[in-house]
């Protein structure tokens, strides 16, 4: 675990003796009796924290330049009176049909040419200068009008951006483009060397020349593809920071987020450049119901966000009380599922657990989608499931602020994973998330902490980390990896990492290009399996997908692939690099063979299980700036599982008696 950061204050939109708890509020859509029965339903259920306006310009901004307030100034003061915060939205999500009407320019366009029309939501480019014209109008509407309303703790900056639609290839976003790349590159010498455009004679003799990426023929340009990646995440975040530069303006001394959706499915956005400008970082989380593993696929979502937190506390701003309705078959949350989603997200980080939506819609295209007030009232078991968990996040203030526990760091970079599965590389079966989500699984299992790190982070303070098909690295990234092996730390870097530079350029002189000299091994050709293909290693390891012809250049062989061509090959090694070790893994192991090679860099990095528990018991521990620790044990399976802990048990009261009961959370102070 890195350094303790010192406590800070408690912000406004957390102040309650517990931690927040509450959800995406959407009065509009009810009428009056129907508010004021919210109200009383909130306190019952101990709700301390509502986003609020989230889609609702067209009803503040009926028709250009005309604005009604009225419903919204009733709403924040009812909200007040029964000391709820608010993160009020600044409603640009989804422009209104008069704006559309007026200005079609503002439409998302895509790489075939194709205008994605209104009547769903997110139809907007955030390069349109129109658009945000428009929106910074309303944003400081809001701003100027509840700049003092007492209700006020956050700002919830449009939403979910990069959702449905993240690259934008109109003729604005065009232009957008080429002065991102003009500010990139300088020269438009210095773009066709990134480029490499003496390729298919693709050289540029003015920036005007260059579009973005839309259909072609065949191949794109590669390094043109990933720069429009970054440009795209930049174009996102640009328009996040225009709005926040109105809010900053009218109102400086209230914090300001917007809700990520960081999960091991959303790659669009690089997430640690956007945490760069969020206050807070708050997270939107959904499981896919059809995963038999899906609480471990919220662990990663988890652990990746309180990494692109910087391993501090965040908000998890969405989830779902039960079944969601964009899946193709929406299945409900099991009995006790909904408090362990929640209070899994709490062990990794989560100061805030709300959810989409309090009350369930009755029209619209989410009316499927489950809500703190189901369609069914309070006579159901979510509210009864909602009110519990109101009740245990108001025992759960003692561990507010409070860090994650954790002496393991999986490198993780959002432009290896663009760069990585771009076209015409040796495999298309390589995916950057494949590995990671192995290590991960099995770390999980094991009941041993994570923390997701950027390439360049402190790596201080980690006694293992894994490097994942880090493809593409810069000299910085690749040079601070080496610092951690050299400084005592146990390093393990896969296939297909180092191989090009920031550029998607190759390393020259062997593969694998910047980690040769501090892994002692050198790579003279990829033999990527064809598919379904599996070789095996002298230890019984089964590999799938990748193999390679590698050279001891200093390193030892620990295990060697035993099938033709590479009989003898080295396929994991191993080299003393300063006070730590750098090992090298040239396959995708099958997950017993990555549990064994787990265990055996876990004993040399001397990390352990966060305690001792029965199988399927997930474990996770938080500590405070003062060292007082917590340990959360999540009991997935349905019998009675024992954990070995001595303290507090600050869900029920009393001291911990060894046992978890079949599907509970046991948060124990520990002694």
């Amino acid at each position: 675990m890195p350094p303790q950061n010192p406590a800070s204050p408690i912000p406004a939109w957390n102040s309650g003796p517990g931690l927040a708890f509450g959800g995406d509020y959407n009065p509009e859509q009810w009428p009056v009796d129907v508010r004021l029965e919210d109200i009383g339903l909130m306190k019952e259920a101990g709700v301390t924290l509502l986003s609020v306006a989230i889609f609702s310009w067209a009803l503040l901004e009926p028709r250009e330049g005309e604005y009604d307030f009225g419903w919204l100034d009733e709403v924040l003061d009812s909200l007040d009176g029964a000391g709820i915060k608010v993160a009020l939205a600044t409603a640009t999500a989804a422009p209104p049909a008069w704006l559309v009407r007026k200005h079609p320019e503002v439409l998302p366009v895509t790489a075939e040419g194709t205008v994605l029309e209104r009547g769903s939501r997110r139809h907007y480019s955030p390069s349109s200068a129109v658009y945000r014209r428009y929106a910074a109008g309303i944003t400081g509407k809001l701003a100027e009008r509840y700049r003092d309303h007492p209700a006020l703790a956050l700002w919830h900056v449009d939403n979910e951006l990069g959702c449905h639609v993240s690259e934008f290839y109109g003729d604005e976003d065009a232009a957008a483009f080429r002065h991102w790349l003009g500010r990139r590159y300088g020269s438009i010498g210095a773009l066709n060397e990134a480029w490499g455009t003496a390729f298919w004679s693709q050289h540029y003799a003015t920036f005007e020349e260059i579009i973005p990426p839309r259909a072609a023929p065949t191949t794109l340009n590669p390094t043109q593809r990933l720069d429009f990646q970054r440009f795209s995440s930049w174009a996102l975040m640009d328009y996040y920071r225009s709005l926040l530069a109105v809010i900053r303006e009218v109102t400086p001394g209230i914090p300001a987020t917007t809700n990520l959706m960081v999960s091991s499915a959303t790659k669009s956005l690089d997430y640690f450049e956007w945490a760069k400008d969020l206050d807070v970082v708050a997270n939107d989380h959904y499981l896919v119901a059809a995963d038999p593993e899906r609480e471990i696929e919220l662990a990663f979502s988890a652990d990746l966000t309180r990494g692109v937190a910087g391993n501090g506390p965040w908000i998890l701003m969405e989830h779902s009380t039960s079944a969601v309705n964009w899946q193709p078959r929406n299945q409900p949350k099991m009995p006790g599922e909904m408090l362990r989603n929640s209070l899994a997200h709490v062990a990794r980080g989560a100061d805030a657990v709300m959810f989409f939506q309090w009350r369930q819609s009755a029209a619209g295209a989410e009316k499927f989608h489950s809500a703190m007030v189901p369609h069914g009232g309070r006579d159901t078991r979510v509210w009864r499931e909602v009110v519990a968990l109101g009740e245990a996040l108001k025992r759960l203030g003692p561990v507010k602020g409070s860090s994650v526990e954790s002496r393991v760091a999986i490198v993780f970079d959002y432009e290896a994973w663009w760069a990585s599965e771009l076209d015409s590389h040796p495999s298309e079966d390589v995916k950057y998330l494949d590995l990671i989500r192995a290590f991960h699984r099995s770390l999980f299992l094991r009941g041993v902490g994570v923390d997701f790190v950027h390439p360049t982070s402190d790596l201080t303070g980690y006694d293992l980390v894994l490097v994942c098909t880090l493809y593409c690295v810069t000299g910085a990234a690749a040079a601070n990896i080496a610092g951690a092996a050299e400084a005592g730390a146990t390093v393990l870097v896969s296939y297909f990492s180092g191989i090009v530079d920031e550029r998607d350029h190759i390393r020259l002189g062997g593969y694998p290009g910047a980690f040769r000299e501090l892994l002692g091994i050198r790579t003279e050709e990829f033999h990527p399996l064809l598919e379904g293909g599996e070789v095996t290693l002298s230890d019984g390891t089964v590999g799938r997908v990748w193999s390679e012809h590698v050279h001891l250049a200093g390193a030892e062989a620990v295990a060697t692939f035993t099938d033709y061509p590479l009989e003898g090959v080295p396929a994991l090694t191993r080299r003393t690099a300063g006070r730590g070790a750098a090992w090298y893994l040239a396959t995708l192991p099958d997950s017993d063979g990555i549990g064994r090679l787990l265990d055996r860099l876990l004993a040399e990095a001397g990390v352990g299980a966060a305690a001792e528990a029965a199988a399927g018991v997930e474990l996770t521990r938080r500590v405070t700036a003062d060292g007082r620790r917590f340990l959360f044990a999540i009991n997935h399976g349905r019998e009675d599982a024992a954990v070995k802990a001595d303290g507090e048990e600050l869900l029920g009261g009393g001291r911990f008696g060894g046992l978890v009961p079949g599907g509970a959370v046991a948060v124990i102070a520990e002694d």
